[in-house]
């Protein structure tokens, strides 16, 4: 009987353990590079990248942690989308407020938005809906 129990304790203690260690892979930010892995292996377009700078956030919060811009070349020259990585949610979604309420304001600075964990990526509003899904798609399965 005692060692039934210590053998019950054992299995119970071991589980325990298993319940409270950190999986990596939900914990873990997602990086920019990790976006352009995941558009790029699903298939999707993604010419240049190249680091953001302050110009390119225009008149929009500058609080990303990484931010890089990436062209796709079938929407014309010098177009294509954002990847922005963040630490606080807030800041994520002031930013994709940001974009969102552009486009509301005028049909001319529409942009797709997604936001996924703690990557915001806006996309030229010029790319059809169709293909802004897979983006979306691909994003979301990091």
């Amino acid at each position: 009987m005692k060692k039934l129990l210590l053998l019950f304790i054992a299995i119970m203690t071991v589980g325990i353990l298993s319940a409270c260690g950190n999986n990596t892979s939900e914990n873990e930010d997602i990086t920019t590079d990790d976006v352009i892995s995941a558009f790029k292996d699903a298939g999707l377009e993604v010419g240049e990248t190249s680091e953001m700078t302050k110009d390119d956030f225009g008149l929009g919060p500058m609080k990303s942690e990484e931010g890089i811009r990436f062209l796709i070349p079938s929407l014309g020259e010098n177009n294509g989308g954002r990847i922005l990585t963040y630490k606080n949610e807030s800041d994520l979604d002031e930013m994709k407020e940001y974009y969102d309420s552009l486009g509301e304001e005028s049909a001319m600075f529409f942009s797709w938005t997604i936001k996924h964990k703690n990557v915001l990526v806006q996309i030229n509003g010029d790319l059809p809906e169709e293909k802004y899904e897979e983006y979306k798609k691909a994003l979301e399965s990091l």
